[in-house]
């Protein structure tokens, strides 16, 4: 890490992408603080402090807080991940949408205009209900109304203004993947977390102090905080190294080849992409049933509260799933196999081509299950006894999954821009000899 940031230091272009980042992610966390207009704050904090330990805080976990603010970003980056999920799995059921997949650069684009398409819509629909249901909801006294003027101009004013907030936050994650260092998406996740940590962190305190949590389990939080910290950069940075071996060529009047390698293949390929897009499909209906007040609505809302084992099922199905698919999408095995064969690789023992494929298949498939296992447990179980113990969600699973998962990502970013340039350099001022 630290030579990581020496380089960074040292070379130019990386060091303006690095601050071009952190720039976007000010600009984010100013964002944060700005109301949306008619609303009463002093209702809406009255009201999450009410309503703490609920599913408000981990909505309020992933908007970075903008949702206990109710800012202009209270709708966060979700709808643009459930959006990003929506045609994700559509490119592999709609026969156009997976051959403008398979078109390169041109027909990536597309599907992204799509995607922010999709992403107004559903900020609109999700706008619209908040505004209805904000209308409805009062402080804990009762005495104030969270609207103070309400009706047809209030809704249309707040879906404009959270619409045109997550469009807004949209437009400064692609920028942060274009110009910036890292996967801007996940970098404003992990900023908003980040944020809220030190009040976490003063939460907890403050629960001690007033005996609301046994001050013996202050230690044991930071124990289990550290363990799950060490899994996952363990598995994080764990590797199936499948042994290549290339074949010798001639190339003129000299041999070359027959060196040995392997092909890495990371424990868990998803990274923490099947966490985030989970959490944005539980949050969605959830939303809607927090506001929308019909009975059949009510009810099932109340079967997926956040903890129940309704819930923590379906949870963990959907970051398996995400695990599975993710990785489908981003690592085929039969190009894999064919690049392998094009350049004189082969794995020992295993035929070239299609057996190749298949055996690499067989591989990602096992890994990917002790991965989807491990993201699993790391999201659940820490979460589930910190909800025993009444802890902020901030100490969570899912939230130091992010945390770590997005630093290490960012870091690796660093090393090979850091590796490139030197790569860059060494071109530049080496000399090469041509032969006599």
């Amino acid at each position: 890490m630290k030579s990581s940031f020496q380089s960074a230091a040292n070379i130019p272009e990386l060091r303006r992408r690095i601050i071009f980042t952190f720039v976007m992610l000010a600009v984010y966390r100013v964002g944060v603080q700005i109301p949306t207009p008619g609303i009463n704050g002093d209702a809406v904090a009255a009201f999450f402090e009410k309503n703490a330990g609920t599913l408000f805080d981990m909505f309020n976990m992933f908007s970075g807080g903008a949702l206990e603010n109710f800012s202009i970003f209270a709708l966060g980056i979700m709808p643009y991940i459930s959006a990003s999920i929506i045609f994700q799995l559509l490119t592999v059921v709609v026969p156009h949408l997976e051959a403008l997949s398979k078109e390169g650069e041109a027909g990536r684009r597309k599907i992204t205009q799509y995607t922010r398409y999709a992403t107004v819509g559903l900020s609109i629909i999700q706008g619209l209900f908040i505004s209805v249901g904000l209308e409805k909801m009062a402080a804990p006294a009762g005495a104030e109304m969270i609207v103070s003027d309400p009706g047809w101009s209030f809704r249309l004013m707040t879906v404009i203004t959270l619409t045109s907030g997550t469009a807004f936050i949209m437009w400064l994650g692609e920028q942060m993947t274009e110009r910036g260092i890292g996967n801007g998406i996940s970098l404003i996740i992990f900023a908003g977390i980040v944020a809220r940590m030190p009040a976490a962190i003063a939460t907890t305190f403050r629960m001690v102090s007033a005996g609301e949590m046994p001050i013996i389990l202050l230690p044991l939080l930071l124990a289990m905080m550290a363990g799950v910290i060490a899994l996952i950069i363990y598995f994080e940075t764990a590797q199936r190294r499948i042994p290549v071996q290339y074949a010798k060529r001639m190339v003129g009047r000299r041999m070359y080849g027959g060196q040995q390698s392997h092909l890495p293949l990371k424990i868990n390929m998803s990274g923490v992409i099947p966490p985030i897009f989970a959490s944005s499909i539980m949050m969605f209906p959830a939303t809607i049933g927090q506001f929308v007040q019909i009975d059949w609505v009510q009810r099932a809302t109340a079967s997926l509260s956040w903890g129940s084992l309704p819930h923590t099922i379906l949870y963990v199905a959907m970051i398996v799933f995400f695990c599975f698919f993710y990785t489908a999408v981003t690592f085929n095995p039969v190009d894999v196999a064919e690049n392998l064969k094009k350049n004189g690789g082969f794995i020992p023992g295993i035929r070239p081509g299609k057996k190749t494929a298949d055996f690499i298949d067989k591989i990602t498939v096992r890994i990917t299950v002790i991965g989807a296992i491990y993201v699993s447990a790391v999201c659940v179980l820490p979460t589930i006894l910190i909800n025993k113990l009444n802890v902020p969600f901030f100490f969570g699973g899912t939230a130091l999954l992010i945390v770590v998962g997005v630093a290490i990502d960012t870091l690796a970013q660093i090393e090979s821009h850091s590796v490139m340039r030197n790569y860059d350099g060494f071109l530049k001022t080496g000399r090469i000899r041509g032969r006599r």
